[in-house]
């Protein structure tokens, strides 16, 4: 699974996720990322799911369908290690909707 995490959560996600998931990045250690764009540009050319708290993605989706897929985080301020957890506990809702075709986004809350 290939997870781009948004800037507003913590790169301190990384370490507590790279067991369960295969290939995850922050667009903080991705030269070039300024925008939201950039990261919505960058996870669909190169088959990343983009992980999110920020609006700006799903609406985008609604007029630019998918890929990137999205899983959009509706939980609020959370802590990074409680987070962590939550992705964990929706591990296999995250892989249904990567592997999908009729999927878009998934909703965490």
């Amino acid at each position: 699974m290939k997870l781009l995490f948004d800037e507003n959560i913590s790169h301190r996600i990384i370490p507590l996720l790279e067991n369960d998931f295969s290939e995850i990045k922050h667009v903080k250690s991705i030269e070039g990322i300024n925008r939201d764009l950039d990261i919505w540009e960058y996870a669909k050319n190169h088959d990343y799911t983009i992980i999110t708290f920020d609006e700006d993605f799903f609406e985008w989706q609604l007029i630019r369908g998918y890929p990137p897929k999205i899983v959009w985080l509706r939980c609020g301020n959370t802590p990074t290690k409680l987070l962590a957890g939550k992705l964990i506990a929706e591990k296999a809702n995250i892989q249904q909707l990567i592997l999908d075709k009729n999927l878009g986004i998934l909703e965490v809350y």
